[in-house]
């Protein structure tokens, strides 16, 4: 199927990296162009856009659509927790704008053989980076059974994850796991029957944590604000769009300790730490889709966006 994706919350994002037509600015998970696009065309020829993404089809997808803009764009396949690096080998060191949109693909989700989603009978996969060998198999049947209660509990937030992780530990005894189908009926039978209509899918907090751990999501966006922030230039922009509450976390965290690292007890008088403010959190509450957005995708309804501002000087 073709690489298709609904950009959330595009305009306010556009909108909060308030870019300059002569600017760098990034766009750290590509995915199919959407935001990018509408970066470029906001670009005069001396501006210039890099665009980023782990994902060979999401690469192949915006390349097609950000054809027409020719020089300004540069595509890269990486990891955005490598942008400092990614940038520094095309001569940059320093950027006008950044954003990330967390979310999982629409094309990632409905391309069943990526093994995604708990809707197909497909292989477990789960990587957003081909090229890597660890993926969702290796966590099924190859973490303790602590290791995948922990990973279910804090990643999924399922309060079934204890029994969870049981069920799927002695399910392997009978031979490995290998696909979302088996998973699915494993994870319906660790959870009591009335409760399996509560909240959503019943495996949707699962798969939702494996993926998590399969791709080591939450750890490159803790390990990777402060270093975006640092490569901004005074005023530039990091905007931030998550879709769940343990992403919303880590962004808010980030953002509060950027505006106020000061690390000194309450009772000094002064701060003696020497940390200072690299800049403000824009946003007090997080941007959230309007009325017309959630009408149009209803994958939209938990996306929030976060934005930090560099201090100008």
């Amino acid at each position: 199927m073709s690489f298709e994706h609904k950009s959330v919350l595009l305009f306010e994002t556009i909108e909060g990296l308030k870019i300059r037509p002569d600017g760098i600015y990034v766009d750290g998970t590509l995915g199919g162009g959407g935001h990018s696009a509408q970066i470029a065309a906001r670009l005069k020829d001396s501006g210039r856009l890099i665009g980023i993404d782990q994902d060979q089809a999401a690469i192949d997808a915006a390349k097609s659509r950000l054809a027409d803009f020719g020089s300004k764009v540069t595509i890269v396949r990486d990891n955005y927790r490598n942008t400092k690096s990614v940038l520094a080998s095309l001569g940059i060191t320093k950027i006008d704008g950044m954003m990330l949109d967390l979310g999982v693909s629409s094309y990632q989700l409905d391309t069943g053989e990526r093994g995604f989603s708990y809707r197909f009978d497909t292989p477990l996969d789960m990587r957003m980076d081909q090229r890597q060998s660890f993926c969702a198999r290796d966590i099924v049947n190859d973490y303790s059974e602590m290791e995948l209660y922990r990973v279910i509990r804090d990643y999924g937030e399922d309060k079934f994850a204890k029994n969870i992780a049981k069920h799927i530990v002695n399910a392997r005894k009978n031979g490995p796991i290998e696909t979302t189908g088996e998973l699915n009926e494993i994870i319906r039978a660790a959870i009591p029957a009335k409760m399996r209509t509560e909240g959503g899918h019943p495996s949707k907090r699962t798969f939702q944590a494996i993926r998590i751990e399969c791709n080591k999501e939450l750890e490159v966006l803790k390990e990777s604000i402060e270093e975006l922030i640092d490569l901004l230039n005074p005023g530039g922009r990091l905007c931030i769009i998550t879709f769940h509450s343990l992403e919303d976390r880590i962004v808010k965290t980030a953002f509060r300790q950027a505006e106020n690292p000061c690390i000194c007890p309450p009772s000094f008088p002064v701060c003696v730490c020497g940390r200072t403010s690299k800049g403000r959190a824009v946003t007090g509450k997080p941007i959230l889709p309007g009325e017309e957005e959630l009408n149009q995708n209803t994958r939209s309804k938990s996306a929030k966006l976060r934005i930090f501002e560099k201090a100008s000087g």
